[in-house]
């Protein structure tokens, strides 16, 4: 929206003029269904006589005092920015508004369970939505003390940062007023208001410091029956013991609890000591294993950020991955080693680096250290590089300098900058202590440059049979040619009793264009040769000819399975590239998936066997590709294990893929029950996600999605509901669809989610075409209109991709020329979808050959 953006100087200028001590935020939630009450009362120190700004989103400001003295709010109250003129070195501002919920994920989210009717609240503020319910100097680096006092009905519980204290009630009014203790000092985007007729159960456990920390677990009185807090707490306890125990720092807050919230936009968010999760990881009926254990890896996930990024925050989002990365990477060394998910980096490598790669090969590819220049930068920013190749780097920086020193350095660093603002190379200084080692050469090419490396074996073989010389050759993209050093492991495989076996490793350094490896001089050629082996670097690698061939017929074969993970990572990468067709890459996964045991391993790349089918073989031969797709998934899950893993997660991927009216009957008797799999049971989630699958046939008519919603009328339900309906491939459909999305502005996030995604569902394609020039004539309009979530999820979800032509190309082409003005973060969307276009097209010539 106009005003409501944030730039880095703007910001580094007001730090440069006021520094924040404390916040008392009085909110009032009584007010009923569209505003709530806020006064803020700011203590700040700032330059005698200098100016500045404060952040406010709010309808209506009623009173606005600096220093004793009133200011006219409709004279400096302007495009989300309260101004303050002729500060002193001591200042107070009071600010008394009324501010708007929203149903969008961001800023006071309220939502109203259609089971029961009750209300329900939470906070969401990162990046720049503490704006939305008080005013505050929203920026990282402006750390402060808050203490919130919360009125609400009386039967709710209300949920911050510090521990809940008892209520003082109001008999008459039926309401109550909670009185909050300040918090540490600590950036606004990680407070907290969570407020409703939640469910909890309460634990604690005795920290390293022999603290005793109360823990508790939150959700929906509906959703209630299905939370397992006793497993939540189980995984909360591991993890805190091996953090505090790696960081050398005991947990930095009083309390820690963890909130199961609806409608929320995110997989969790790590504000201090009340982490709110989507509820999503509320299990209602059968879920994978991979769910499963991502589940855990996000609990870890938002309990490292307490140290990463609640106690030590970036100064700016450049160093957002300060947060981001150290997290992913701290949550699955730590459920790797202290939990039974012991296969963690396998997930790793399946599902973040296959993120990473993708990531950086789009045209909005960033360095790890990313240059972000204003709010809506870093708002799309949360993306594979930030994450998961930030994650990556680290996982070779810590084998580089060896784990024990990386995790001695990062301690240090948390003792040194405890509750303050830091830069990469705080980070950096206390790492060169521990490990001896010089980084500026590292981070210059691994977090200040983007792109990623190709790795390739070069073998020469005598005619023994014995290798006469290895080397490693390393290529860099022409837009990026950074050539990075590695720390990676060599694996020999060798076909055995039929298992592929490792029998010879190696962990070496690469660097440069080409890296001898004598070492290897002298060894019987094996099998399979395998870069990265360990998944140590972050890289593309390449098979040679016999360890393809190897591959395409063995990969069940092999034993380890972070090493098949790799070898699927390769197959997929070459695909992608358009090195090798997406038809053999359609037969390898049909042939071999079957045999995968590791539940990430298979989810990913049955996402990928479908978008190669959808988009990546020759259009000539696609929809027999579909069905040959879709009929080997149906034979996949009649083979499975009954009850098992994979036969849930083929039956989905058959019904997702279902592209013939015979198939479609089949998923219609599985949904009635006129067929069976043995150990398959037609619960809840899976029911609708046969529907969905029905619909996207044109097997299944609104009135059926009425009723079905009819039988399961909640929140969840209605996410299925309107997914189901947005797929109906008719004109009338899709138009009901697009009118709801673009032309209304009333769906709450996650229906706008899920109607986008069935409005794109390939089985549909054909109705797209007509919403080419429609998509490009409302992307400014929404882009301005909607909040930047919603805005983002339109954009970026209603692309027509799937339609993968050239006259989507060249419409895309031509919005980006005609608008060089655009806001850089939605031209950056658009840029994305266009890349997805060019490298279908890539993939789908070299698949007619």
């Amino acid at each position: 929206m106009p005003g409501e953006n944030l730039t880095r100087s703007e910001a580094q200028e007001r730090r440069g003029v006021i520094d924040t001590r404390s916040y008392e935020i009085a909110l009032d939630l009584t007010k009923g269904d569209e505003v709530f009450g806020s006064r803020s009362v700011v203590r700040f120190a700032g330059h005698e006589g200098a100016a500045t700004f404060i952040d406010l989103i709010a309808r209506d400001v009623r009173q606005i005092t600096l220093n004793g003295r009133d200011l006219d709010p409709a004279e400096v109250f302007h495009d989300s920015r309260i101004q303050l003129d002729g500060l002193a070195e001591e200042n107070e501002l009071v600010v008394d508004a009324d501010c708007l919920y929203t149903n969008t994920g961001e800023g006071l989210h309220r939502f109203v369970d259609p089971v029961d009717g009750e209300v329900y609240l939470y906070s969401q503020f990162e990046v720049p939505d503490s704006r939305r319910v008080f005013a505050v100097f929203e920026q990282p680096d402006l750390k402060a003390t808050f203490q919130f006092t919360v009125t609400a009905p009386a039967y709710w519980k209300v949920v911050s940062n510090s521990p809940t204290p008892e209520p003082i009630t109001h008999d008459e009014s039926k309401t109550a007023t909670w009185g909050f203790a300040p918090t540490p000092r600590i950036s606004s985007y990680i407070t907290a208001l969570v407020a409703g007729p939640y469910e909890e159960v309460r634990s604690e456990l005795t920290n390293s410091e022999g603290r005793v920390i109360p823990l508790g677990v939150f959700a929906r009185k509906s959703l209630w029956q299905d939370v397992d807090a006793d497993y939540i707490f189980e995984k909360t306890r591991q993890g805190f013991a091996y953090y505090e125990e790696k960081f050398g720092y005991p947990y930095p807050f009083e309390k820690y609890d963890q909130l199961f919230v609806p409608e929320f936009n995110a997989g969790a968010m790590e504000n201090a000591g009340a982490v709110t999760f989507t509820e999503v990881y509320v299990f209602r009926s059968k879920v994978t294993d991979a769910v499963k254990e991502r589940r855990v890896v996000t609990i870890l996930h938002e309990l490292a950020h307490m140290w990463f990024g609640d106690l030590v925050t970036m100064k700016w989002w450049n160093d957002l991955w300060l947060n981001e990365s150290f997290a992913e990477w701290a949550s699955t060394i730590a459920t790797a080693e202290a939990t039974e998910w012991t296969e963690a980096w396998t997930t790793f490598n399946a599902m973040e680096k296959t993120w990473a790669y993708r990531q950086d090969q789009l045209p909005s590819t960033h360095p790890v250290v990313a240059q972000i220049n204003d709010l809506e930068d870093v708002q799309v920013n949360f993306d594979g590089i930030t994450y998961a190749k930030g994650g990556s780097v680290l996982k070779q920086l810590a084998a580089w300098v060896g784990v024990e020193a990386f995790f001695a350095g990062v301690g240090a660093y948390f003792q040194k900058h405890a509750f303050s603002n830091t830069t990469l190379n705080d980070l950096l200084v206390e790492l060169e202590r521990t490990s001896g080692r010089d980084l500026s050469g590292w981070s210059k090419k691994w977090l200040e440059t983007a792109g990623v490396n190709t790795l390739s074996p070069v073998i020469d073989e005598g005619a023994d049979g014995l290798i006469s010389r290895f080397a490693i050759t390393q290529t860099a993209p022409a837009d990026y040619p950074t050539i990075r050093p590695h720390r990676l492991g060599i694996g020999f495989y060798d076909l055995q009793d039929g298992a592929l076996i490792r029998t010879h490793s190696l962990e070496i350094d690469v660097d440069g264009d080409l890296t001898e490896v004598p070492e290897l001089k002298g060894f019987r050629r094996p099998d399979l040769v395998l870069l990265n082996d360990q998944d140590l670097a972050y890289a593309k690698i390449r098979l040679d000819d016999r360890s393809l061939a190897t591959a395409i017929d063995h990969l069940a074969d092999i034993a380890d399975p972070l090493a098949r993970s790799l070898v699927w990572g390769a197959a997929w990468d070459q695909t992608r590239d358009a090195e090798s067709a997406a038809s053999d890459y359609v037969d390898l996964v049909l042939r071999n998936i079957g045999r995968e045991t590791e539940s990430t391993t298979i989810r990913t790349t049955l996402a990928q066997l479908q978008l190669a089918a959808n988009s990546y073989v020759a259009p000539e031969r696609r929809e027999s590709t579909r069905a040959r797709v879709a009929d080997g998934l149906w034979s996949l899950a009649q083979a499975a294990e009954p009850g098992s893993d994979a036969q849930l997660q083929f039956t989905t991927a058959f019904a997702s893929a279902s592209a013939t009216p015979a198939q479609a009957e089949v998923v219609r008797r599985l949904r009635d029950g006129d067929i069976a799999l043995s150990g398959l049971v037609i619960d809840t989630d899976l029911s609708w996600q046969l529907l969905v699958s029905l619909a996207a046939s044109g097997a299944a008519e609104a009135a059926e999605i009425d009723a079905a919603l009819a039988a399961d009328n909640t929140a969840k339900g209605g996410e299925f509901a309107a997914q189901a309906r947005a797929a109906i491939p008719t004109a009338e459909a899709k138009a009901a669809a697009w009118a709801a999305l673009i032309e209304q502005d009333t769906l709450p996030n996650t229906l706008v989610r899920t109607s986008a995604a069935g409005f794109v569902h390939p089985g549909g394609r054909h109705l797209l075409a007509d919403y080419v020039p429609r998509y490009f004539e409302m992307l400014t309009r929404i882009w301005d209109e909607r909040s930047f979530t919603i805005a983002e999820y339109l954009c970026e979800l209603l692309y027509p991709g799937a339609l993968a032509d050239q006259r989507l190309l060249e419409a895309t082409r031509a919005w980006l020329s005609e608008n060089p003005e655009a806001p850089a973060a939605l031209r950056r969307i658009v840029l994305e979808g266009l890349a997805g276009v060019e490298r279908a097209l890539a993939a789908q010539s070299r698949d007619a050959e």
